[in-house]
């Protein structure tokens, strides 16, 4: 074997490795037969079973709430501390920059655990709210870092311009700086609801009574074994969903390009 082609050979394993089962996945959610060890013929019914589960739509409808407060929250609070991460340095700054980003390296299980206690200490009642909350607090994290790359290549020279040529410090944010970064920004906004609407660990230990999100309530149809199908089709539509909401992010993330 050429040397040549064993990265290409290695990709190709990783690649099968990790959509193989994904792959058999969206193909028994097809299968008109209940059970994946069998095909039975081409078939929607599954699909069509999504709605009639209230369930299901209630806990969907959860998770798109959860998921655009954070991903919102988390877009604001995300650019602000971004640009006081690239606009000032100090030891004040290193700590602040430390803060930012030990949400994304610190297990989820440690950080569910911690804002559980964090919510009881405070005497709130464990609901939406307190999901939203969790979920703001590690989506920020990388809402930050992608406007932070971004700022790498900003041209603070326009914005300057703009002053110059009499715009107020509000106006040259709004009508310059902004437009300049909305791209960044929506793109961690994108990864910040495909982040919460993903996420099991730490919304297990924050939810409250009645409080279901789709992943909490597909884990618990798992351990049931029921309606397996309908898992299957179920996942197949989040899958295509994020799928969507990456690439369009990856896109808004490309460098301009310049002719």
């Amino acid at each position: 074997m050429k040397p040549s082609r064993i990265p290409f050979i290695t990709l190709i394993l990783v690649l099968v490795f990790f959509y193989l089962p994904i792959g058999f996945l969206v193909l028994n959610s097809f299968n008109n037969s209940r059970y994946a060890s069998q095909w039975s013929g081409f078939s929607l019914r599954w699909y069509e079973r999504l709605g009639e589960r209230p369930d299901i739509i209630a806990a969907l409808g959860n998770s798109v709430k959860v998921a655009t407060a954070a991903s919102l929250a988390s877009m604001v609070l995300g650019t602000a501390a971004a640009f006081a991460l690239h606009r000032y340095k100090s030891r004040l700054q290193d700590a602040h920059r430390l803060l930012v980003t030990v949400p994304l390296v610190l297990p989820d299980i440690l950080m569910g655990m911690s804002l559980l206690l964090l919510f009881i200490s405070l005497g709130m009642s464990l609901s939406l709210f307190t999901i939203a909350i969790a979920h703001i607090t590690f989506c920020l994290s990388y809402v930050a870092l992608v406007v932070q790359a971004r700022l790498q290549d900003f041209d603070f020279n326009v914005v300057e311009a703009a002053r110059d040529l009499g715009a107020t410090k509000a106006q040259a944010f709004l009508k310059v700086t902004l437009p300049l970064l909305a791209p960044g920004i929506l793109a961690g906004g994108l990864l910040a609801f495909t982040l919460s609407i993903d996420d099991y660990v730490i919304t297990y230990f924050v939810k409250g009574p009645g409080s279901d999100t789709l992943p909490t309530l597909v884990y618990s149809m798992i351990k049931k074994s029921k309606d397996l199908p309908v898992i299957n089709a179920l996942s197949s539509i989040m899958l295509v969903i994020t799928f969507a909401v990456v690439a369009l992010s990856q896109r808004l993330t490309r460098p301009p390009v310049v002719n």
